[in-house]
């Protein structure tokens, strides 16, 4: 995006009331005044600094004179404004825009976040489930004998699987061993 563009884009911003007094305007005049290559001479300084005119008026018409200038002029206002009102310049819609990532970019921090919010108790709760279930559906394979040893595990897992749980479980796998 050239410096024009986002001149026009902020031009309403910068010439809103009390954003810009008239101390800072004055020093970025000066400036643009004095660097090198000479953005403004020393009569069209005069001009924008002139104390007859409101400050709303020298700013609308010194942000239109940047633009009509180019691209260059327009870098050096902003390069100005960052030195005297570095708040505003960090304020403004453009920097705003450019600081915007893109939409279609995936954000890891953001994903990573999405993926783990429900914490360490969900993870748990989730994990004992699933191994509850491996237990279960090893414990009822026709092919194993192992039903004495799944009982006693599951006898002391009352901190892991709910009472009633463990009581559905312990009476299948009753049922099982009479048949």
């Amino acid at each position: 995006q050239s410096y024009c563009h986002r001149l026009q884009h902020d031009m309403y911003f910068l010439t809103s009331t009390s954003r810009l007094n008239e101390q800072v305007v004055d020093k970025i005049v000066l400036q643009l005044n004095r660097v090198y290559p000479q953005i403004l001479t020393n009569e069209e300084a005069e001009k924008f600094r002139n104390p007859k005119a409101s400050l709303h008026t020298r700013l609308s018409d010194l942000l239109k004179h940047l633009q009509k200038k180019g691209d260059r002029h327009c870098q050096e206002f902003y390069r100005a404004l960052q030195i005297n009102a570095e708040q505003l310049f960090n304020d403004l819609p453009s920097r705003k825009i450019l600081k915007t990532p893109d939409p279609t970019e995936i954000d890891t921090d953001k994903e990573q976040y999405m993926l783990n919010d429900r914490g360490p108790v969900f993870f748990l709760a989730c994990f004992s489930v699933a191994a509850g279930l491996a237990l279960f559906w090893y414990c009822c394979n026709s092919e194993t004998q192992v039903v004495g040893r799944a009982r006693r595990i599951l006898g002391f897992s009352p901190i892991i699987i709910g009472r009633h749980v463990r009581n559905i479980c312990l009476l299948y796998l009753e049922d099982i061993s009479r048949n």
